[in-house]
């Protein structure tokens, strides 16, 4: 994996951050290169569970790069073939749905296009309120899509949050590896 630059995309379900910061510190372990990548909003946006710039920080310290946060940040990742694979986690349901519609209007989607663009995966870990609800049909449409694969997820909260669906945070170098060589990570769903 020392070979493999791979570029990691957050985008705004800040309740998942702490775990995500936390897989990709265990990645960053590996001596693999990992480009970051932030939405607009996960890259502005102060929430109840840590300020922007707490999360900027630990970022770029455990990446030792800078973060790619604006569309024209992220647009060279293609024509210079820059990824081996990109991860997006967690993934929103309106990043969801924009990827599934072909929608390029953040640095985490132009991140994605670029990658798919070079024939490369995107790892796409779920977290949504609604993927039970108005994301489903976006989830089963990216399943379908050549270069795409999901991290295991599930439901988080069947009682209080019907519709809400996370992925399995500690999965995502288990789907990385998968996808790098070609396989969509067993189980699914838990």
């Amino acid at each position: 994996m020392n070979d493999k630059t791979i570029g990691f995309a957050f985008t705004g379900s800040f309740c998942t951050f702490k775990k995500v910061i936390t897989e990709l510190e265990i990645l960053a372990n590996t001596g693999i290169n990992i480009v970051p990548v932030m939405s607009a909003n996960a890259y502005s946006t102060d929430t109840r569970f840590g300020t922007a710039e707490e999360f900027i920080e630990k970022i770029r310290k455990i990446t030792g790069n800078e973060i790619i946060h604006t569309i024209a940040g992220a647009e060279p990742i293609g024509p210079k073939n820059l990824l081996d694979a990109l991860i997006i986690a967690p993934c929103t349901g309106n990043t969801l749905a924009k990827l599934a519609n072909g929608i390029t209007d953040t640095s985490v989607t132009m991140a994605a296009k670029a990658t798919l663009r070079n024939q490369k995966p995107v790892i796409i870990a779920v977290s949504t309120n609604d993927g039970l609800g108005g994301s489903g049909k976006n989830i089963g449409l990216l399943h379908n899509t050549k270069n795409i694969y999901f991290v295991p997820y599930g439901q988080d909260d069947p009682d209080k949050k019907t519709n809400s669906l996370v992925a399995d945070m500690s999965k995502i170098t288990e789907t990385l590896l998968s996808a790098l060589q070609g396989n969509q990570i067993k189980e699914i769903l838990f």
